[in-house]
């Protein structure tokens, strides 16, 4: 899962990276409001962690405006000193899904994280620039066309867009889309990445392009089509 959190300690920030790495997840930190807001603007996370004072203004006025401008899917969990009842009722009452006294313990707060995942129902259209992703048709269009694909070739498309920005290995694609004990080679891998980046015309004009990294996987990544135009 991808992890935002909202911490001004820096200490605690690299515990964080520290614990989400060794649980397979990928964490971005911010020490202000003002960033982390900013970059939720920007960027989506599939769980967020707040602390509550932080240097420009507190994680219950970040919460506010998470549930008025991201809405309610996403999951926010409180990691805070604050401990009075008080505090916690509210917050709850306000949005949160959780709240943890510090100091936080590891194994807690994987836990907490795993279990406020699989509560998260991923969205049955996904927007993505010119994509549209159906989960439940199954379906995948490009600029408003239908394109055809096979089970294997949609099923990979979306677990590279769920996973955009992030390295994958072909053998790490082999074990998620056709099983552990999968009688293929890295090979298929390959041919079916050449196959959806032509058939959906994944390429900087439509706004993505997949990176091939030699002897180990794909990245799929956002081009920013504006400075493509400008050159």
């Amino acid at each position: 899962m991808r992890i935002g959190v909202l911490e001004d300690d820096l200490a605690q920030q690299e515990l964080y990276k520290l614990w989400f790495a060794s649980a397979q997840h990928s964490c971005k930190c911010y020490g202000t409001s003002r960033a982390f807001l900013e970059a939720l603007g920007k960027e989506t996370f599939d769980i967020l962690i707040l602390d509550w004072m932080l240097p420009d203004s507190s994680g219950e006025t970040s919460l506010k405006w998470i549930r008025e401008n991201i809405g309610w899917e996403v999951p926010v969990i409180f990691v805070t000193g604050r401990d009075s009842e008080l505090d916690i009722v509210n917050v709850l009452r306000a949005g949160a899904d959780d709240y943890v006294v510090k100091p936080a313990k590891y194994l807690e707060l994987l836990a907490r994280i795993e279990s406020l995942g699989r509560r998260i129902k991923p969205p049955t259209v996904v927007q993505l620039g010119a994509y549209e992703i159906n989960q439940d048709l199954r379906q995948i269009r490009v600029n408003g066309k239908e394109v055809e694909l096979t089970q294997k070739e949609f099923e990979l498309a979306c677990y590279l867009f769920q996973n955009h920005g992030k390295l994958l290995s072909r053998v790490h694609l082999l074990e998620k889309l056709w099983g552990l004990n999968a009688n293929v080679d890295t090979r298929t891998v390959d041919t079916h990445v050449s196959r959806i980046r032509r058939k959906l015309g994944i390429a900087p004009e439509n706004g993505w392009q997949i990176i091939p990294v030699y002897g180990y996987g794909y990245r799929i990544e956002r081009v920013d089509t504006s400075k493509e135009k400008g050159r």
